[in-house]
């Protein structure tokens, strides 16, 4: 049963966009397995803090692997759009032209404090506070002229970010076999985006994305739990994804190409409770 925890959520690490469809299939695998386990349990094992859920609430800390990117659209027709040289200074042309924009994420990090409530026998409300720090690539397939020759290029601009997230999580807890349990999750989260360049959009710097401070989303996952002799131990995956348009508005090819860029992270999670 832990290998096949494991092994499911190791998975998902490779999948830097996981659709909601792919939550909730992981959940429902999860919850599917262990209800099977314990209809067919076998010889009963020694329960490590058998008191442990009783507990009005506990705390802890969690340590995170974070994959940020976004979801993009570009603006209506963005291939007939003309950019000239002063709009794009770090793409020398005549002319230029996006033909599209994609992005794609790094690794990066995360670390927070967990505060847990206990609601109901199955049921947790969670407050997670956490810093986490990652990278967001866009990627712009861009046909550029130069003395009257086309040739496309491919141009990457990095968007580094340092994020205070505040999420409030609701859980449903299965029943607990052993020393182990399963739970599905969902709730809302608050964001605020240390690193990001709003305060100077109206700089002469044209080469870069600005981004909005604030975010607001939606995050929805599954985890597991494992009950050891001094400490509760969890892996948990979950999606966040974005509600707000991050993108800022400027005269230049790379904001102006976007009608919206949207949060999506997924994050791989250890608790310590």
């Amino acid at each position: 049963m832990i290998d096949t925890n494991i092994t499911t959520l190791a998975l998902t690490i490779k999948k830097y966009s996981l659709s909601k469809k792919t939550i909730i299939f992981i959940a429902f695998l999860l919850i599917l397995v262990s209800s099977a386990i314990d209809s067919h349990a076998q010889k009963r094992k020694v329960l490590n803090l058998p008191a442990y859920d009783e507990n009005q609430y506990h705390f802890g800390f969690i340590l995170g692997i974070n994959h940020m990117l976004f979801s993009v659209k570009t603006v209506d027709d963005v291939a007939s759009i003309k950019w000239s040289a002063d709009q794009s200074p770090d793409l020398f042309g005549d002319s230029l032209y996006v033909y599209s924009v994609t992005s794609t994420p790094t690794p990066g990090f995360s670390v927070g404090i967990l505060a847990n409530l206990r609601l109901a026998k199955y049921v947790d409300m969670r407050f997670i506070p956490t810093l986490s720090f990652g990278e967001r690539h866009l990627n712009y397939n861009v046909l550029r002229y130069r003395n009257g020759e086309p040739l496309f290029v491919e141009l990457r601009k990095s968007i580094t970010s340092t994020i205070i997230e505040i999420p409030l999580e609701f859980r449903y807890k299965s029943k607990r076999l052993n020393n182990f349990r399963a739970y599905v999750l969902g709730g809302m989260k608050y964001s605020l985006d240390l690193a990001s360049q709003k305060k100077g959009k109206n700089n002469n710097n044209t080469s870069n994305v600005k981004l909005e401070r604030h975010d607001f989303s939606l995050e929805i996952g599954a985890g597991t739990e494992f009950y050891t002799t001094y400490f509760k131990f969890g892996i948990e995956a979950k999606m966040g994804y974005g509600f707000r348009n991050l993108v800022i508005e400027e005269d230049h090819m790379y904001s102006g190409s976007l009608e919206s860029l949207k949060s999506k992270v997924f994050l791989l999670s250890f608790t310590f409770e």
